[in-house]
């Protein structure tokens, strides 16, 4: 199916990859341990959050909400964004047009 967006795809990317790095847990996500993802360095961090940012949103065409660390994350195709959800203590949302 596909997820569709009017703004620009690297726009919606960084977005994501910002809202991701606040993120408990989210190295979890890529099988890797807590000691390895503390042991990168912040610019190897954000090109592995840029990295699930991608994969995610490509996986939300399919499946419309996966989970990530501490989190939900949900693609509202009605309101045309993606939300990352930690219950009452965290939201961030990023539009897609």
């Amino acid at each position: 199916m596909g997820i569709k967006f009017g703004r620009e795809y690297k726009d919606i990317i960084g977005d994501f990859t910002e809202a991701l790095q606040a993120v408990d847990g989210c190295y979890e996500f890529l099988e890797m341990e807590e000691g390895d993802w503390t042991e990168l360095a912040p610019e190897d961090r954000t090109a592995c959050m840029q990295t699930l940012a991608d994969d995610l949103f490509y996986g939300l065409g399919t499946e419309s909400t996966m989970h990530v660390g501490d989190c939900q994350v949900t693609h509202d195709p009605k309101r045309h964004l993606i939300r990352v959800d930690r219950g009452d203590s965290f939201t961030r949302v990023i539009h897609l047009v």
